[in-house]
């Protein structure tokens, strides 16, 4: 049975990639023509073509989304969304996933990759870890990306969580985007980006159900920096038990 299940993972790796590169393709020059909008127009354009952009994809690739707590978003407020991170499957379901135009933070290795760089930089805040000047910079981007009406998404574990626990540790740069700005949390919890693309094997693509919940907001109006890790720990432990209590 692992056997086939090992085939036949590999056969929907190739079909997955194929209409992914197929469907990239014929928004590729729409995609590269936003360069030319301002902010935040620019990424609100990107957003509504990247949810039509998935919404044929992930359904050809077998995937099944289900977002539950939209309505947890009020119209006219922008927030900063924090999110699990388990799977390169994470961006392309967060992305067009988050109810209003976002970003996403995202490595800038992923930006060198020939055609699809020009999709996957519309979308980010760019920052290369390795760099203390671009981790400053992709801050400070991140809270004009605020200050523009838009949502910010991250992944408070930093890089995908290869570990058997529901989360890895979080770092604080989040929680203080969030209170500097003023800005209230929306914890987001993925389900089965695993399933999809596991981490321990190659070029291998398992057809599955995913889900995207979203968390009551919390406000950090009253919050001052002395305040950063216990909302760090506090938000941690809220997602940390919203996953255990779905197994």
């Amino acid at each position: 049975m692992n056997i086939l299940k090992n085939i036949l993972g590999r056969i929907f790796a190739v079909w997955a990639m194929i209409t992914f590169i197929a469907t990239m393709l014929i928004i590729l020059i729409p995609t590269w023509a936003m360069g030319l909008l301002p902010e935040p127009k620019r990424t609100r354009w990107f957003i509504a073509m990247s949810r039509i952009w998935m919404g044929v994809w992930l359904p050809l690739a077998g995937i099944r989304l289900v977002i539950k707590g939209k309505e947890k978003f009020k119209k006219g407020e922008n927030y900063v969304v924090v999110c699990n991170h388990n799977s390169f499957m994470d961006v392309p379901v967060t992305s067009p996933g988050i109810p209003g135009a976002n970003k996403t933070i995202a490595k800038i290795e992923m930006a060198k990759i020939p055609l699809f760089g020009i999709i996957y930089r519309r979308g980010s805040v760019l920052v290369d870890r390795k760099s203390e000047e671009s981790r400053l910079k992709s801050y400070a981007y991140m809270r004009r990306v605020l200050d523009m009406g838009l949502h910010m998404c991250i992944y408070p574990e930093g890089t995908r969580n290869k570990t058997n626990q529901p989360l890895k540790d979080f770092k604080d740069g989040a929680f203080r985007l969030a209170i500097e700005t003023k800005k209230a949390i929306v914890p987001a919890v993925l389900f089965n980006t695993k399933k999809v693309l596991p981490q321990h094997k190659g070029f291998y693509f398992w057809p599955s159900k995913i889900e995207m919940h979203f968390l009551d907001p919390i406000p950090t109006s009253e919050l001052g920096k002395e305040d950063v890790k216990q909302l760090r720990d506090n938000v941690f432990e809220l997602m940390w038990n919203y996953i255990e209590s779905r197994k």
